[in-house]
């Protein structure tokens, strides 16, 4: 199917403005709801949050509606706004919620692949002690890999598609529902690929920190949509490597999550 851009016509610039009033709604909603949760609960955390499978992937979804929806936005509103063109020549079109969705199924299969991991940790701190002794120092080395990412030319690739919304729909189309979802799926794939070890320094960062969500949110839509989202990416990056490695010099630097160590191996609150 060839794309082309229509005219915006009124009822597709309301459309597409419902839709973008929809996603922000829906975000700061659950950023009150992650505020509200995260209120409730003691600095130093297990991993898992002391939580179930079920609970724990129900909190990670709340948490990328809440950080990915307002830097996803640009890329929603453009499929949005290329379905209100074929609604309005009468052709078939796919409700944005199908691609959303696809979108969506990405980041849930990574919070099961967190989760995993997280359950994995914690059973194996218990066995070993020298884990619980240098969690920090761990969190250390996640946040100068993470910095590293930021810098890689994988981590470039990824984000020079989700810079440019109009040229993924145009290159990656696909028509029906099957293919709405196969569009969400990929773009959250090139999301994922972006911004997974930025998630990742939220273990020892603290799961429910909700400064840091806030700040890497603020950082994942500069470097998605704003002129200077490369110079950021990068700055981001160097900055990680060098908190990274005055964690590793001095643990107390890393004041929450996995990591606080005051000289004992009992300050770390892996959970059991």
């Amino acid at each position: 199917m060839a794309i082309t851009q229509p005219m915006m016509t009124p009822p597709m610039r309301r459309e597409r403005g419902i839709v973008l009033v929809a996603l922000l709604v829906t975000a700061a909603g659950a950023w009150a709801l992650l505020a509200w949760q995260s209120s409730g609960m003691d600095d130093e955390m297990s991993l898992t949050m002391g939580m179930g499978a079920l609970l724990f992937l129900a909190t990670w979804i709340v948490m990328m509606v809440a950080m990915m929806f307002p830097t996803a936005a640009p890329m929603i509103t453009t499929f949005t706004r290329v379905q209100a063109g074929n609604r309005a020549r009468g052709q078939s079109f796919v409700p944005t919620w199908v691609f959303t969705g696809g979108y969506l199924l990405v980041w849930g299969v990574f919070g099961v692949v967190a989760y995993g991991a997280a359950v994995g940790a914690e059973r194996w701190a218990d066995n070993w002690a020298w884990l619980m002794d240098n969690g920090a120092r761990i969190g250390g080395v996640v946040l100068v890999a993470a910095g590293a990412y930021q810098l890689s030319p994988l981590k470039g690739v990824c984000l020079s598609k989700c810079r440019s919304p109009l040229s993924f729909i145009l290159s990656s189309w696909r028509d029906g529902y099957g293919g709405a979802i196969r569009m969400g799926v990929q773009h959250g794939a090139y999301c994922l690929g972006c911004c997974w070890l930025l998630f990742v320094i939220l273990f020892p960062l603290g799961i429910m920190n909700v400064a840091a969500m806030a700040a890497i949110t603020l950082l994942i839509f500069a470097e998605k949509s704003l002129w200077f989202g490369k110079q950021a990416s990068l700055a981001a990056g160097l900055g990680l490597v060098v908190y990274g490695l005055v964690v590793l010099a001095w643990p107390d630097a890393l004041p929450m999550g996995i990591g606080s160590t005051s000289g004992s191996g009992d300050a770390m609150s892996m959970g059991s």
